[in-house]
């Protein structure tokens, strides 16, 4: 017990439906590095991508559902409630995409070389990645801003969705390093940089919010936000309109698939990626600037 009749550790943080949901996480994600590990198997960019998902997620959330349970993260220079709900935003996401991408590289129809135990233990893991993205999706979910609760930036609706932009925008660029060919053109190289400046004040709103640095800013935070999701709106609108015109249009580019294009290494679909994660992010983005006009911010750490 410590001087003022608290426990030293947070019960709360196991016998709660939050708690659940994290220690869910852990149990999921161990299991899916263990079949990985044992049998399943990963090779080439694509399983090297789905492993560092697992990983990554497995350990930042061992690290939360330890300094929750330990009161620790009170001696943290961040805001730890924005901090805990991005990252299970984050992680919902790359979840989702490991769970498609997996499947996609390393299932196939009929069992492969080493056996048909392997494709079990594939199918095993490829089961427990797409559920442990609801664990990842309650957090969210219990850790929402709700209707007249002062809460972080990040558990809103806008910030969950500032999220979601720099996930799809990371997306962009892997189709953009992916043989695009976007520097045939200026106007596709004008698309580029519009994609890299709109990723980066994303994620600088993202770590003044977590890191609570909000409040030392010579302007009004709330504003800067609103003023700046309206021009990436204008910004992204003018891409989703020249990005297709010159990778698509038959004076610059191909209008269909070239039947020699081989799967995985074909400039045309990584262009078409680019052009339909572009109207993602644009949709995205409008959306974000609806509801970011509902939001007051009263204090640093709602910011």
């Amino acid at each position: 017990m410590d001087s003022h009749g608290g426990h030293y550790l947070n019960k709360e943080a196991v016998l709660s439906l939050l708690g659940a949901a994290r220690m869910s996480q852990l149990l999921l994600g161990c299991t899916i590095m263990a079949l990985v590990s044992h049998s399943a198997g990963y090779s080439a960019t694509y399983g090297t991508f789905c492993m560092f998902v697992w990983c990554f997620c497995f350990a930042v959330t061992m690290v939360v559902f330890t300094l929750d349970i330990t009161r620790l993260h009170a001696c943290m220079p961040i805001s730890w409630d924005n901090f805990t709900v991005a990252f299970a935003m984050l992680a919902t996401l790359m979840y989702i995409t490991a769970s498609v991408v997996y499947p996609v590289y390393f299932l196939q129809a009929e069992c492969p070389d080493e056996g048909c135990e392997i494709q079990i233990y594939r199918i095993a893991v490829t089961v427990c990645s797409s559920v442990c993205c609801f664990p990842y999706g309650a957090e969210v979910f219990l850790t929402r801003a709700k209707p007249g609760a002062v809460v972080g930036y990040m558990a809103t609706v806008s910030g969950l969705l500032k999220v979601v932009q720099g996930f799809v925008a990371c997306i962009i660029f892997g189709a953009l390093a992916n043989d695009s060919e976007y520097n045939l053109y200026i106007a596709t190289e004008y698309c580029v940089v519009v994609y890299s400046l709109c990723f980066s004040i994303t994620v600088i709103v993202i770590i003044l919010t977590v890191s609570g640095r909000t409040s030392a800013l010579r302007f009004p935070f709330d504003r800067f936000v609103i003023v700046y999701t309206f021009f990436a709106v204008i910004l992204y609108l003018s891409t989703a309109l020249i990005w297709p015109i010159f990778s698509f249009d038959r004076k610059y580019g191909n209008t269909t698939r070239p039947e020699d294009c081989p799967r995985g290494a074909c400039p045309w679909d990584s262009k078409l990626v680019v052009a339909v994660f572009t109207n993602v992010n644009m949709i995205l983005y409008f959306v974000d600037l609806i509801y970011s006009q509902r939001i007051r911010f009263v204090s640093s750490s709602a910011a």
